[in-house]
C-alpha cells in the first residue's frame, strides 16, 4: 500500500456536474447545463443599497444541536439590518435533492448553506453567483477558499472546513486499558482494542460504525486504508484485492459484535451520547449533538479525537474532508443574501458565537488564531489527529457520484447481512459503479 496521499485540499474537479437527483427534480431541471455554464452575475453585496428581506436554506435548521447557533446568527443579522430572513430547511439526507428542486424551479433565491461536495451540482444550474468580490480581503484561509471553489469560480464563501474521523470516549477507553494519546496505530491493533472494549460487557458497542445503507459510504475510507485508490483515472477500482480485504475485515467486525446492525451517523451519535458506544465517526459538529443528548454532564471533557489506524506502521492515516459554505442563488434578495453570507462566515463576533455552540473549524485566519479557538483542546486535537491528513473523496469528480456511492453501499450491506461474499459483492459494486461513470 502506498503511503502517499492526494492533496488534502479539495480539487477543482472534485464535485459532480449534476448531483443525481430524483426523477421529480430531474423533470424540473430539464436540460440543465453542466458546470461549464458560467455563474450568475458576480455578487458585490449591498454596495451601499438598502438591505431587503431574503431567504436562507440550511439542513442544520432541522438539527436540534445546530439550530440554536444558526438562529443566533440569523437573528443578529436581522436585528442589525432591520430585515426578515425566511428560513428553508430540509434534513441532511434530503437537502440537496429538495434544494435543487427549488433552485431549478425558481422557488428559491437567496443564501444557501451547502456541503462543499455539492457545489458542482448547484453551479450546473447557472444560478449561483460568483462571490469572489465578497471573499476579497475578508481573511479566509487559502485552503478554505479553494474548498468553496468549483472550476476556478468562487461559488460560495467558506464557513466551516474540517473533516470526518474517529471520536472516542477517553473514560471508556481507559476502562479497557486503552488511551487516546496512545491509540492503536494499526488495523490489527485496533481490532484487538475493540475486542477489549467488548469485554467490558454491559452491551457496549465498541465501535458504532455505519452499517445502514444510507451511510455505508463510510466504508470507502476503510477501503483506502487497506490500499484501494477507489478510482484510477476514470476507472472505478472497487473489486480490487484491497477493497475486498477491507469489506472482509468489516464483516468480521460485524460478526464479532464489534460493530452493530442498522447504524447511521445519527444513531451512532445517540449510542455514543448514551454511553452505549465507545467510539464512532463524525465531524466536529458531533460534539454539540452528543454532549447535549448525554446524561453525562462531563462527557465534553471525555471526547477524544483519534487518528484512524493504518494497515501497516508508518503509513498515513486516512480521513475525509468535510466542510460547509454559503452560496448565493441569484434572484430576489440576492444582494442582501450575499451580505449575510459574508457576515456569517467572516465577521469575528458572528464566527465565535457560532463556534461556541457548534465547535466547527472556522474559515478565517483571525478566527483560527483567536483565543477561543486556539484554546479549544478538542478542536486542536481533531485538527492535529484527523484534519491534517484529510483528503477529498475521489468519487466526487463523477457526475453520478451519489448513485455510485449508493451502489457500493448496497453491496456492502449485502455482505454484512450474509447474502453475498465480499469478493462477489465488491466485483458487482465495481461493475455497477463503472456503468454510472459519465
Amino acid at each position: 500500500m502506498s503511503t502517499s496521499l492526494p492533496n488534502p485540499l479539495i480539487t477543482r474537479r472534485r464535485a459532480l456536474q449534476f448531483f443525481g437527483i430524483g426523477a421529480a427534480a430531474a423533470a424540473l431541471a430539464g436540460c440543465v447545463p453542466t458546470g461549464s455554464s458560467g455563474p450568475a452575475a458576480g455578487a458585490a453585496g449591498l454596495n451601499g443599497a438598502d438591505p431587503t428581506d431574503f431567504a436562507f436554506a440550511s439542513w442544520s435548521l432541522t438539527e436540534e444541536s445546530a439550530k440554536p447557533a444558526l438562529e443566533g446568527t440569523l437573528s443578529s443579522y436581522e436585528k442589525a439590518k432591520g430585515v426578515a430572513v425566511k428560513r428553508t430547511a430540509f434534513p441532511y439526507n434530503e437537502y440537496i435533492n429538495q434544494l435543487m428542486l427549488q433552485v431549478t424551479g425558481g422557488q428559491f433565491t437567496g443564501a444557501a448553506h451547502v456541503d462543499v461536495a455539492w457545489l458542482g451540482s448547484l453551479a450546473a444550474t447557472g444560478k449561483l453567483q460568483d462571490v469572489s468580490a465578497l471573499a476579497s480581503g475578508r481573511g479566509y484561509t487559502s485552503s478554505a477558499l479553494q474548498a468553496a471553489t468549483f472550476d476556478g469560480v468562487q461559488y460560495a464563501l467558506p464557513w466551516t472546513i474540517g473533516a470526518i474521523g474517529l471520536i472516542a470516549n477517553s473514560e471508556t477507553l481507559g476502562k479497557a486499558g486503552l488511551s487516546a494519546d496512545a491509540f492503536p496505530t494499526t488495523v490489527d491493533e485496533f481490532e484487538k482494542a475493540l475486542v477489549s472494549l467488548k469485554g467490558l460487557g454491559g452491551g457496549l458497542i465498541p465501535y458504532a460504525a455505519s452499517t445502514k445503507a444510507a451511510q455505508l459510504k463510510d466504508i470507502l475510507i476503510w477501503m483506502q486504508t487497506f490500499g484501494s485508490p477507489l478510482v484510477d483515472g476514470d476507472t472505478i477500482t472497487i473489486g480490487d484485492d484491497a477493497s475486498v480485504e477491507a469489506v472482509t475485515w468489516y464483516k468480521g467486525l460485524y460478526d464479532q459484535g464489534l460493530i452493530a446492525a442498522d447504524v447511521d451517523r445519527f444513531d451512532a451519535r445517540s449510542l455514543f451520547a448514551q454511553g452505549r458506544a465507545a467510539m464512532y465517526d463524525d465531524a466536529p459538529v458531533g460534539r454539540g449533538a452528543v454532549t447535549k443528548e448525554s446524561p453525562d454532564a462531563n462527557l465534553a471533557t471525555k471526547l477524544a479525537p483519534v487518528s484512524r489506524p493504518v494497515l501497516k506502521k508508518g503509513e498515513t492515516p486516512r480521513a475525509l474532508v468535510w466542510g460547509g459554505a454559503i452560496a448565493v442563488v441569484n434572484g430576489t434578495g440576492a444582494a442582501t443574501a450575499g451580505d449575510f453570507a459574508q457576515y456569517a462566515t467572516s465577521d469575528l463576533d458572528a464566527i465565535l458565537a457560532d463556534y461556541a455552540m457548534r465547535g466547527l473549524p472556522p474559515a478565517t485566519t483571525e478566527a483560527l488564531s483567536s483565543s477561543e479557538v486556539a484554546s479549544d483542546a478538542f478542536g486542536a486535537q481533531f485538527s492535529e489527529r484527523i484534519t491534517a491528513t484529510a483528503s477529498s473523496n475521489p468519487l466526487w469528480k463523477f457526475t453520478a457520484y451519489s448513485q455510485i456511492e449508493s451502489a457500493i453501499a448496497d453491496r456492502v450491506q449485502a455482505v454484512l447481512i450474509g447474502s453475498a461474499s465480499p469478493k462477489d459483492a465488491m466485483k458487482q459494486a465495481g461493475e455497477a459503479a463503472q456503468k454510472l461513470v459519465g
